[in-house]
Formats: structure tokens, sequence, C-alpha cells
């Protein structure tokens, strides 16, 4: 079955972690030396390796799985890897292993083994672009908007290796029985099928269902234009019972919640050691000198599971009583000469490294709204409340995707919430550092609303 399918991911994922093993425990030799532990640390380091590859699913790359996806597990597992590793000379202390060569030996075999994972990845995409090989025979089964944008992403991207066959209609005078359907995928040795679930009855979908499971024969649905469908919904057993959660939230996984909270502290503090230290004097002097008032502004935003906190800034405008009800505008008076030019560069949001320190927001994550804003939004936008869900950030992806700063219309929050609800499902630290490095080019290169 393997060999008529042409499916290799059968062979490969046993070759992958064969080579990647070999790697390991050869540069093991290389880097910490043979010795009478060398046996020991091999069968310790080749369990704990396909342990933890297993939990965090590091061997789980499909043909549709993106690059960043890749870059985001190899993190995790190089995490994982160093931690096995110090675990082992832990526990054999009278090694006396030098945790520099224990750190060098971990990131070159990480190195060597996310180069040839990416290798190959890429070279299968061009095995299947290119020379046609690795291929897989797909049906659509019914017809709408979202089974033609399916049609074009097959048709337009032969690096995925999915052969469209025939497009299948069930309603209307041009409608064709499962019957018709069922030979047809039989005599042309269809391996996947993508249905519409708008366009299947419950007797049909059963009898499709039903098809699949006996013939060998991959099943997928399409969602319909029900909203339910278009979320990326959780699975899970309660007991037997089968339970759909509305979304995963990757950051509430232990392990994820662990890494973003470790970056969010090492960033806040090298940020607050690195410049604030010495910038907060120097700015402190230039805002005094130009107006009265306090160097810091402090004002309410709500937080993780809507909780209130005082977010920090430079202040870059003249204090007001009404500070906490209207937000900057282009050309606003309130703004001074010193506060025109932490604001073009992003400077006054600096002081926010405390709050992510404080554990109040993190580096990367929805950006807050003042108290009485988030009030109005949540009242007329739909599913605003959701950014709450974790904790707001310095900067976000709705900021680096081009919606940042003064709120126009209600086109630029909807937009914004799409992208921090985006943000919160698909979570990786790879789309972290993505958005940090955006961040930080943006500010540089200076940004239209950026006043």
């Amino acid at each position: 079955m393997i060999f008529k399918k042409g499916r290799y991911s059968g062979f490969l994922r046993p070759i992958s972690y064969a080579i990647d093993l070999v790697v390991i425990n050869t540069f093991a030799y290389l880097f910490l030396g043979g010795g009478t532990e060398f046996f020991n640390y091999t069968i310790f380091v080749t369990i704990s390796w396909i342990i933890s590859s297993s939990i965090i699913n590091f061997y789980e790359i499909y043909r549709y799985t993106k690059a960043i996806k890749i870059l985001s597990l190899v993190m995790k597992q190089t995490m994982m890897f160093l931690l096995i590793v110090f675990a082992f000379y832990g526990y054999y202390y009278t090694l006396k292993q030098n945790p520099g060569a224990i750190v060098k030996y971990v990131f070159t075999v990480m190195g060597i083994i996310s180069g040839i994972k990416i290798a190959i990845y890429y070279l299968l995409k061009q095995y299947r672009g290119l020379l046609g090989g690795n291929k897989r025979n797909v049906i659509i089964v019914g017809l709408n908007e979202k089974t033609k944008e399916l049609e074009h992403f097959f048709n337009d991207n032969s690096e995925y290796g999915y052969h469209l066959m025939k497009s299948f209609i069930l309603k209307g005078q041009e409608k064709t029985s499962l019957d018709t359907i069922f030979s047809f995928i039989d005599k042309n040795e269809i391996d996947e099928i993508y249905a519409s679930v708008g366009d299947l009855s419950e007797e049909k979908m059963a009898k499709l269902i039903e098809y699949s499971d006996n013939n060998l024969k991959i099943l997928k649905f399409l969602p319909d234009n029900k909203e339910i469908y278009g979320k990326r919904l959780d699975f899970s057993y309660y007991g037997y019972l089968p339970v759909l959660s509305l979304r995963k939230i990757p950051m509430d996984e232990p392990f994820n919640k662990f890494i973003k909270r470790a970056f969010d502290i090492i960033m806040s503090l090298t940020v607050i050691v690195g410049i604030l230290s010495w910038l907060t004097p120097i700015l402190g002097i230039l805002i005094k000198l130009e107006s009265k008032g306090p160097v810091f502004f402090k004002q309410k935003r709500n937080g993780l599971d809507y909780k209130e906190f005082y977010c920090y800034k430079f202040r870059s405008m003249r204090p007001s009583p009404t500070a906490h009800l209207h937000q900057a505008t282009k050309g606003d008076t309130r703004i001074t000469k010193v506060g025109k030019i932490i604001r073009k560069t992003s400077m006054d949001e600096l002081p926010q490294f405390i709050n992510v320190l404080k554990g109040d927001m993190s580096v990367v994550g929805p950006r807050p709204h003042m108290v009485s804003h988030t009030h109005m939004y949540a009242e007329r936008i739909d599913k605003f409340m959701v950014r709450h869900f974790i904790k707001p950030g310095i900067t976000g992806l709705a900021q680096v995707s081009g919606y940042r700063g003064e709120v126009e219309t209600d086109k630029d929050i909807i937009n914004r919430v799409k992208y921090d609800i985006y943000y919160l499902e698909n979570w990786s630290l790879i789309m972290d550092l993505k958005v940090v490095f955006q961040t930080v080019y943006n500010a540089i290169k200076g940004e239209e609303k950026a006043y």
C-alpha cells in the first residue's frame, strides 16, 4: 500500500529518527569524549530524545506544514535536548563536564539536525513541484466558494503534491450521485477525498464516511458557512464522550507558557539594563525641561482576563485631566516637541518592559487599550473580548501588519481584533521573534501612524 500510493512518511520518519540519533551520538563522542559512561549516555539520550520528540511532535511534518512551524518545533526540541543533556551530567556529576562544551555540543547537533530537516522539507517540495513525484490524487465533493478556493490551491501550488482529478457537484441539474463518485474513486486510485460539509445531508455524509473507512481512503471536510466550522476547534474526550472546544490557545500549555515567560523576562531585563538604565535620565531631563509634570505617564489598561493594571510610558504630552478618555490623534496639540520624537521612534513605549517584568504584559501580544475605550469596543466590536484570553503586548501582530496607532474607523479595530485572535490561536516563539524584528525595523524606518 505504501509503494502503491507513494506515501514516503512510513519510511521517512524512522529514517529521520535514525539520522538524528546518529548525529547526536557521533558528536557526543567528538565533543564530550568516550569514557566509561559513553554507553550510558547513548542509552539515556536515545530514549529521552524519542520521548521528548514524541511529546512535542517534532517529526509530525506534513506536505502542508509551514516552514515557520518547523522552526518553532526546532526551538522547542533544542530547549528539551539542552535540559536532557544537563540532566545526564547533573546525575553523573563526577564526570565534571564543562558546561560550555555541553552548550556547544547541543547547538552544533541541533544546527545540523535543523539543516537536514529543512533541507529534506524543501527538497521534497522541489521533487513534487518540478519532477511531479510523491503525488496524491484527490477529488473534491461539493461546489461552493470554499471548494473553489481549494481547487485554486491545488492547481496553483504543485509543490504540495496534490493532483486534483475531478470536482463533483452534489446539487442542482448537474449533480452526481455518490455511487458514481465511488466508482470514479475506485477506477482512478484516488488517495484523498475533500468534501464540503454544507453540500452533504446527514445520510450522504454517513455513506461517504462508511465508504472511506471501508476502502482506506483519507476523507477530509471543508467547513460550510456556519461560523463554528471556520474556527480552530479543539477535540478532546471526557471519558468516552467527544467534546469540542471553541478554540485551542497554545499559550495555555505549561511548556509554551514557560517558553513565553522566559522570553519575556530575558527581553525585558535586556532592555531595562541595557537601554532604560541610561536612556531614562536623559529623556527625564528633556521631558522636565519642556513641560512640568512626571517623567513617566501611567494609565489603567485591561489585561489578561480583563483585569486592570497600570501601563507605563515616557510622558509625551502635557498633563491633562482627560488623558484617560482621548487617544492621540494626528496633529494633537497636547504632544510636546520631545514627545513627537519619542512617539515617532516608539521610545515612549520602552517603560512597558517594566510591565513585562512584573508580569502584567508580554513583549508580544494584543495591544491594550484605555479602559474607557475597551468598554466601548467590547460592546460594539464582535469578539473584541477574545483578546483578553492572553496578556497584552508592547507590540503585536496587528501592529506590524499595519494596524497600529489611532483607531480612525471601526474597520481599524475589527482588523486588529482579527490579527489578535489569529495570534493567540497560532502562537509560536518564532512568530514572537518575527514580530519583534519587524517592530524594530518599522521603528527605524518610521511609520505613518506613529504620532
